[in-house]
């Protein structure tokens, strides 16, 4: 059994590699759980929302529910870990995250699920920075991008068969059992944990910043509901403007608080480490495209192209296939081009894929469907790597727990964004239509607007030094290269 282990200001571990890939795979298994959560739910949104009587419009508000509770309560995330025990944290946050399923099973409208996929939120936020934070902390730099592939490539296996499990549940079962999946997975998340993860915590006591939790997360509320039900259309333009006035003022408040207070919820100051600052602004722009990949994906292939739920499922896990091959690549290809130009070149070939989605038409041969979509996934996989990574470059270790938490926020904040920005332009365009559901040239505008976001990440990762996180790769000084 593992023992608290008790990290002050100057300590570090060095985990050896079987020690660290097991509690990498640990870790996994709860990412996996919540990624295959999320896909076999965007997959059967269709479907459930007949079962309640609304418009698969007004189904995103449940996938920006739960992304939107993890916005808000991922901030806590660190300073909770550091006083009470990643082990203890991470475990209860696999049960909060059990209870919130076993209640959307169990929701006949859509408000129930709605604030049951909160509460899965709630567990949701602890569950996964915690998880990535016991590896920044005990694994050596040099590893932390073999260390990143090892969380991320079992975790990938959910968004893999997630569209097959949902597509088959939807089609051949009732719905309420995508959620019931979730309850033996959380039960050997729970029991391996507490057999192999160390409770790791700080020594040193902060304060927990109530009051920054509270304008942050009335903030980042705000402005995520005035983006949200603005874009559908579900609240008056007065009532969209209000909320967005709201987020703004809560928003400067917290700055203002946060530069007065000794340890802010979300410390701003990491903010001015160039690597972390890069890594936030263009990952943002490019998880934007992310986010509404799993709702506009699914949606597209059931209402433009008449595809079962089950069928959808099937074209589009290739995607997550393309994005789990690319995991044995990362670390080699990083090595060779460096961060910068892999970041840089990378953002133009993701775009440039994620830009034929667009033009995806029902007479198109599957085949040809196929290829694209394996290419972006391996693509948009190497991206996020990359920045997962690159962004705990110039991080001392002691800041671990608030660099996890205010990467995680903005890392879900613009998931949202990304379901609300695409929400927003299926029903402008539907509007604008005179129509009641969407149709191809619909979802191509809601494509090439989110592309033409992400690929202005390129300019972004331009920014980056030459040689950020070689120390992290083991990659050779240019110089050194050339003899």
């Amino acid at each position: 059994m593992p023992s608290d282990t008790v990290l002050g200001a100057e300590t570090t571990s060095r985990a050896p590699a079987p020690a660290y890939r097991i509690t990498a795979l640990i870790v996994a298994s709860a990412l996996f759980m919540e990624q295959l959560d999320a896909t076999v739910l965007a997959t059967a949104l269709p479907t459930m929302s007949k079962s309640f009587g609304v418009s698969p419009l007004d189904m995103s508000v449940a996938l920006t529910g739960y992304l939107l509770s993890l916005a808000v309560f991922i901030p806590a995330s660190g300073w909770i870990a550091d006083r009470f025990g990643a082990r203890n944290v991470f475990g209860a946050a696999i049960a909060i995250f059990m209870a919130g399923s076993l209640l959307c099973a169990q929701a006949h409208n859509l408000p129930f699920l709605v604030f049951a996929r909160v509460l899965q939120g709630l567990g949701g936020a602890m569950m996964v920075p915690v998880g990535r934070l016991v590896i920044l902390k005990s694994v050596p730099r040099a590893d932390f991008v073999s260390a990143m592939a090892w969380v991320m490539v079992p975790a990938l296996i959910g968004p893999v068969i997630g569209p097959m499990v949902g597509g088959f549940i939807v089609t051949y079962l009732d719905w309420r059992w995508i959620f019931y999946v979730n309850l033996p997975l959380g039960v050997i998340g729970i029991l391996l944990a507490s057999h192999y993860i160390d409770n790791v915590r700080e020594e040193i006591r902060r304060p927990f910043d109530v009051i920054g939790l509270f304008l942050s997360g009335t903030s980042l509320a705000s402005l995520l509901f005035a983006f949200e039900t603005g874009g559908r259309g579900a609240a008056s333009p007065r009532t969209a403007l209000v909320l967005l006035a709201v987020g703004v003022v809560t928003g400067a408040l917290y700055i203002a608080h946060a530069r007065r207070h000794a340890a802010p919820i979300l410390d701003l100051t990491l903010m001015r480490l160039k690597t972390f600052r890069l890594s936030v602004l263009a990952g943002g722009l490019a998880r934007i495209t992310a986010g509404a990949m799993p709702f506009l994906l699914p949606m597209m292939m059931q209402l433009g192209f008449g595809m079962s739920a089950a069928h959808s499922g099937l074209v589009t896990f290739v995607s997550a296939a393309g994005a789990m091959a690319m995991k044995a690549s990362a670390a080699p290809i990083l090595r060779r081009f460096g961060f910068r130009n892999t970041l840089i070149w990378n953002s133009v070939v993701a775009s440039a894929f994620l830009a034929i989605y667009a033009t995806f038409r029902p007479d198109w041969p599957l085949a040809a469907i196929y290829v694209v979509l394996l290419i972006g996934g391996f693509s948009q996989s190497l991206q996020f790597t990359a920045y997962n990574t690159i962004a705990y470059a110039e991080v001392e270790r002691d800041r671990m727990s608030a660099a996890t938490s205010f990467y995680t926020t903005m890392q879900q904040m613009m998931l949202s964004a990304g379901i609300c920005v695409s929400a927003a332009v299926l029903h402008m365009a539907v509007a604008l239509s005179g129509r009641e559901t969407p149709v191809m040239a619909d979802f191509s505008a809601a494509f090439l607007t989110v592309t033409s976001i992400s690929l202005l990440a390129a300019f972004v990762c331009a920014r980056l030094p030459r040689d950020a996180g070689d120390d992290l790769t083991g990659r050779a000084p240019a110089e050194d290269a050339a003899h």
